[in-house]
């Protein structure tokens, strides 16, 4: 006799909270794969989206400390590192030492400037694009993306995975 039963049990895939994650990397997917068809119909193959913005920020700023750039784009210092190191790899970008000695500092590549008018227009695109996609939800993601982003400042998924079961977490002595 079939299960009359709402509950759809543990393992049953459905759009809640417990798949944010899984949701977003196929968000991110799916934004990204369009962006990177976009660059290969423009000649720039092998143009990754996320060196987009690192090498518009140095056009517009020069040269740039990791520190900076990563501020700038909104990522973490370790993400802003390896992109400018695959940047240098791609032969878009160069890092040298800073006065200080300490910090290393980006710089684009003749190669890289000739890109620009095609990754500029790309952008304005694909920022219009963007905004006629949030007008259609109910919510700008933009917004919300930043605010789950502050959320997670103020308190860290680890930290309310550990709330909701204490025992789960060991804690480190």
């Amino acid at each position: 006799m079939p299960s009359t039963s709402t509950d759809p049990g543990p393992h049953t895939a459905g759009p809640g909270p417990e798949l944010l994650g899984t949701r977003l990397r196929l968000l991110l997917s799916l934004l990204e794969a369009d962006v990177a068809t976009v660059h290969d119909g423009l000649g720039l193959e092998g143009m990754r989206p996320r060196y987009v913005p690192v090498l518009r920020t140095l056009a517009a700023e020069g040269p740039s400390s990791i520190q900076d750039l990563a501020g700038a784009t909104g990522v973490t210092h370790s993400a802003a590192s390896q992109t400018v190191a695959q940047l240098v790899q791609e032969g878009l970008a160069t890092v040298g030492p800073g006065s200080d000695g300490r910090r290393r500092i980006a710089s684009l590549t003749a190669k890289a400037e000739a890109l620009l008018p095609a990754l500029d227009a790309e952008w304005q695109a694909t920022a219009a694009a963007a905004t006629a996609l949030e007008a259609e939800l109910a919510y700008p993601l933009s917004e919300l993306v930043g605010e789950a982003l502050a959320a997670l400042q103020q308190r860290s998924m680890l930290q309310r995975i550990s709330d909701a079961a204490p025992d789960l977490i060991r804690r480190r002595t």
